[in-house]
C-alpha cells in the first residue's frame, strides 16, 4: 500500500501568506468599489487559506482579517452615526485615515512574511 505525497513548496507558501495583505492594501487604495467587493471575496480567501497545510499562512491569514474586519467594523458606526453631510464633506479624510491604519500594519507584515524561514510542507494523499 503506497501512500502519495504532494509537497507544498515554502515559496508557495510564502506567496499565499502574503494574498490577503495584498487584498487589504488594494481594498483602501481604491475604496470604490475594491473596498466592498474586497469585503465579500476576503471571506473566500479567508476560508481557502486560514486551514492550509502550512500552519503559518493561516496565522498571517487571520492577523489580515482582523485587521481588514477591524477597520470596516469601524467604519460602519461611524458612518450610520454621522452628519447626512460628512461623507460628502470628509470622505478624503476618512480614506486617509483608513489607509494610514491598514497599509502600514500591511507592509509590516509583509516584511515579515518575507524574513520568515519557510518550510515545504508534505502532504499525504
Amino acid at each position: 500500500m503506497s501512500t502519495e505525497t504532494e509537497v507544498i513548496t515554502a515559496e508557495s507558501s510564502r506567496k499565499t501568506a502574503r494574498i490577503f495583505y495584498f487584498g487589504n492594501i488594494l481594498a483602501v487604495l481604491i475604496p470604490f468599489p475594491f473596498f466592498i467587493l474586497w469585503f465579500g471575496a476576503s471571506m473566500f480567501v479567508y476560508a481557502m487559506f486560514r486551514h492550509h497545510p502550512n500552519p503559518r499562512v493561516g496565522y498571517y491569514t487571520q492577523i489580515a482579517a482582523y485587521h481588514y474586519y477591524g477597520l470596516a467594523g469601524l467604519l460602519v458606526p461611524i458612518l450610520t452615526f454621522a452628519p447626512g453631510d460628512f461623507f460628502v464633506k470628509y470622505w478624503l479624510h476618512l480614506w486617509i485615515v483608513c489607509a494610514a491604519v491598514i497599509i502600514p500594519l500591511a507592509i509590516v507584515q509583509i516584511l515579515k512574511i518575507n524574513k520568515e524561514q519557510w518550510q515545504d510542507v508534505k502532504i499525504e494523499k
